[in-house]
């Protein structure tokens, strides 16, 4: 019983209680995402050591998240292999490689940002909003999520050894327009892997935002020729000879009998 209504509460966004807890883990993904941001700028030795005690705490919640997570699913190995999961077990994973000094665990940090996925695709979310908004929405937080991660990536990666990553605002700034193909030159990748990942973010970037943006634009039209059609159905013009009342709006005989109405 217990299990149950943690399991609800964890996936729910209808109920106060569930809306509440999980908005409380979308702000703390925030909260995390802007620790790690202001990391890369020059900061004094306090405020980065409250930062970076303010990452472990974080990080210990995730970790219990993950695991309370874990505990509540019934088929627990289709729940680690769902892509949630994965995402989850990202972002933790310096939890349980934090003691190996590789650089490569302090790429994963920026994957935390993706766990909003899991909130965005809600549709609970959107009860006062329409679809096409909805879709928007996701279509921004896709848009975002990629430039996000893709901007840590890279910052994380060419820091150390190229002066043009100063901070994570340069490294987005790349992102951006690289994505956009506008390519200025004076910020570039210099490390081989800094340039294949600038290339998966392009195919990525490539693969993802056109198919929304599609679905945005098919929806968009649907909905500009439903506003330009009449009406189908009428409820208010009944005919004299059979009574029939569904006409079509612009419909001058009956449809029934023939008969003008």
């Amino acid at each position: 019983m217990l299990r149950q209504k943690v399991s609800f509460y964890l996936d729910d966004l209808a109920t106060p209680i569930g809306k509440s807890i999980n908005i409380a883990i979308a702000v703390l993904v925030l909260a995390s995402a802007a620790s790690f941001v202001a990391q890369t700028y020059e900061l004094s030795d306090v405020v980065r050591q409250r930062l970076t005690l303010l990452d472990n705490i974080l990080l210990d919640i995730f970790v219990a998240e993950y695991f309370l997570r874990l505990w509540c699913a019934e088929q627990k190995f289709k729940h680690l292999i769902s892509l949630y999961a994965i995402i989850d077990l990202l972002a933790i994973l310096p939890f349980f490689l934090g003691a190996i000094d590789v650089a490569f665990i302090r790429l994963l940090r920026w994957f935390r940002i993706l766990r909003l996925i899991r909130l965005v695709e809600s549709r609970s979310l959107f009860v006062n909003k329409t679809e096409d908004i909805a879709i928007l929405f996701r279509i921004l937080f896709t848009l975002f999520a990629i430039v996000f991660v893709f901007s840590g990536l890279v910052y994380q990666i060419e820091h150390p050894s190229n002066p043009k990553f100063h901070n994570f605002l340069d490294a987005f700034y790349f992102s951006i327009f690289t994505m956009t193909t506008v390519g200025y030159s004076d910020v570039m990748p210099k490390s081989d892997a800094g340039k294949l990942t600038t290339v998966l973010m392009v195919l990525t970037g490539i693969a993802l935002i056109p198919v929304q943006l599609g679905e945005l634009f098919k929806r968009l039209i649907k909905s500009a020729n439903q506003s330009d059609r009449p009406n189908d159905k009428i409820k208010d013009v009944v005919c004299s000879s059979c009574g029939w009342s569904l006409h079509d709006a612009d419909a001058q005989f009956c449809k029934m009998c023939g008969t003008k109405i």
